[in-house]
């Protein structure tokens, strides 16, 4: 548990704790607290949460007593920097006050799309079409290729003139290529183009299994000549094998849709 966490999240507290309107008339409920620093307490419900946090949504009852014991005192320490912060002025700092509020900004946004998210559950029919959308921007062919890559455009064409006399490209890439594929004969292994640089998988795309580029390859990496092993018909994943992940992508298109709502309706008026 470090103590630049337990700050930010004091800190934030704090603040949003002076945003809230005082009334007279009113009496405050009760707080159940944990301790009192300097006459500042420290509620059970800053503490549970700070548990929680330190936790990562684990069951605070999990925690041993020694380990309760230290999470209260690094409250409590945080709380004192926090009061002597404040007595040396640094809580009307600038710079500070602009940490606080991106703290509260951060929180705050947290726990509404957390909400968010509970409250927009996307049904199966949407998971399925994202699925599909998802799928059909797959890669549908892998790639089994090799290259030999060389500095120059006539070293390029050499080893193409090598090949047509019948030299094997696994022995002219051992020799020849630049590349740290040279020790398997210039094998890169499967791919699909959209891991390649454009040039190279245009190429690539472009052969036929057992052919080889006549013409060199220019890339910013070299001049290459490559070879199209074999090529496979790539099966995208199940649907309940990615469910997961779809769902995240669903949840923040809509959450992204609903920010840009509001973006549309609210008056901004930007000053750079």
């Amino acid at each position: 548990m470090k103590l630049l966490n337990i700050f930010f999240f004091t800190a934030t507290a704090m603040s949003l704790a002076a945003c809230q309107p005082k009334t007279a008339t009113v009496p405050a409920a009760p707080v159940d607290t944990v301790a009192t620093v300097n006459g500042t307490a420290i509620s059970r419900n800053l503490y549970n949460d700070f548990i929680k946090g330190a936790l990562q949504g684990k069951d605070p009852s999990t925690l041993t007593q020694a380990q309760k014991d230290d999470a209260l005192d690094n409250l409590v320490r945080a709380e004192l920097v926090v009061q002597q912060a404040d007595k040396n002025g640094l809580t009307k700092d600038p710079q500070t006050l602009d940490m606080i509020e991106l703290s509260r900004l951060n929180a705050v946004e947290q726990a509404f799309s957390e909400n968010f998210v509970k409250e927009n559950k996307p049904t199966e029919a949407e998971l399925k079409k994202e699925y599909d959308t998802q799928v059909a921007r797959l890669p549908h062919t892998e790639y089994h290729v090799s290259h030999i890559l060389v500095s120059s455009g006539d070293a390029a064409n050499k080893i193409v003139a090598d090949l047509s006399k019948g030299a094997k490209f696994e022995d002219l890439a051992k020799k020849n290529s630049s590349d740290s594929s040279k020790d398997q004969g210039g094998d890169l292994g499967w791919t699909t183009p959209d891991r390649m640089v454009k040039p190279f998988a245009d190429a690539m795309v472009a052969l036929k299994p057992g052919e080889y580029t006549h013409v060199p390859v220019q890339t910013q990496y070299g001049w290459h000549v490559i070879k199209l092993v074999d090529t496979r018909q790539l099966t995208p994943p199940a649907f309940d094998a990615v469910k997961d992940r779809v769902e995240q992508i669903v949840l923040g298109e809509k959450f992204k849709a609903y920010v840009d709502g509001l973006r549309a309706k609210a008056q901004i008026d930007k000053k750079m």
